[in-house]
């Protein structure tokens, strides 16, 4: 079955250990209002369109079979009625104004892909880390592939938000070596507020994967205004530290350099309520997890 992938990332340095290929994978149940990756939600192919590199030369209104495109003096307008999305005039734009987001590979074409890097990837204690979006959007796809990599030895990690079955959790985890799991905010009204949903299943998936002896790392995104007040860490910290075993955790401060993103997908980017967390306020959030005994490293 094949997976609709977004992004492919070799050489990645922040998604586990060692040098790694990322690979993303489109669809996720979240919406969050600070999404890096906007293009990551919709589980569908989507067509991104960059203003300032269009040069008004019309190939693309041309090309398209289905008379969607319109060229007018603010550049290319798209009608979604007409659109079918088949990229003809991706295809044919001289200057990747227009992109697709989203494509189909199959177990095979990344397994071929990702032996390119062997040698790599193993002599720097790397791997692969499958990403999204929630590649448990994607699970038949996803559990060929940590099976694959699986069999020739390869290191994987998962990147999750937590939001999925406990059942697909725990059949994903038993071919995982770690786990890269999101933690956004402990009140679930703030919670779904900002992603979309509430968190209710996504702590006790923590918890149930914790209980199963898989080696995770939280991430928490540090978001000013959102949940970097002493509360929020504090119910953060007291989870985290009540979890069996030896749970770290990664904070990863805010910063607006989506918007480009949601431009191209000619989505509006409401970051004004966002800032990005000062060092010092950093700094208390690592004292307060190093209060409950927790080393809460930056980045990663």
């Amino acid at each position: 079955m094949p997976g609709l992938i977004f992004d492919v990332k070799p050489y990645s340095i922040n998604d586990g250990p060692g040098i790694r290929i990322t690979l993303f994978l489109k669809g996720c149940p979240l919406n969050c209002a600070w999404c890096h990756n906007p293009e990551s939600i919709s589980p569908q192919v989507q067509k991104m369109y960059t203003k300032k590199k269009c040069i008004g030369c019309g190939s693309c209104v041309e090309e398209c079979p289905e008379n969607a495109l319109t060229l007018t003096g603010d550049g290319i307008g798209t009608d979604p009625d007409l659109c079918k999305l088949c990229g003809k005039c991706a295809e044919v734009c001289p200057t990747l104004a227009i992109e697709m987001s989203g494509y189909q590979a199959t177990v095979d074409d990344m397994m071929k892909l990702i032996r390119k890097e062997t040698r790599t990837l193993d002599e720097s204690n790397g791997g692969v880390t499958i990403s999204g979006g929630e590649p448990m959007m994607q699970s038949d796809f996803l559990i060929e592939l940590l099976d694959a990599l699986g069999e020739e030895g390869v290191h994987r990690v998962v990147d999750t938000t937590g939001m999925t079955s406990s059942e697909k959790l725990l059949e994903v985890a038993e071919r995982t070596d770690l786990f890269l799991y999101d933690l956004k905010a402990m009140d679930s009204d703030i919670h779904k507020k900002y992603t979309g949903v509430g968190n209710e299943k996504i702590l006790e998936n923590l918890k149930l994967l914790a209980k199963s002896g898989a080696e995770i790392i939280v991430r928490i995104p540090l978001i000013k205004g959102v949940n970097i007040d002493r509360k929020n860490i504090k119910a953060s910290a007291e989870y985290i530290a009540d979890l069996p075993g030896n749970i770290a955790v990664n904070l990863l401060p805010y910063h607006d350099i989506a918007r480009a993103k949601h431009e191209k997908l000619e989505q509006e980017y409401e970051s004004d309520e966002f800032e990005e967390p000062k060092l010092e306020e950093i700094n208390r959030v690592i004292g307060q997890f190093a209060e409950y005994g927790i080393v809460a490293n930056i980045g990663g």
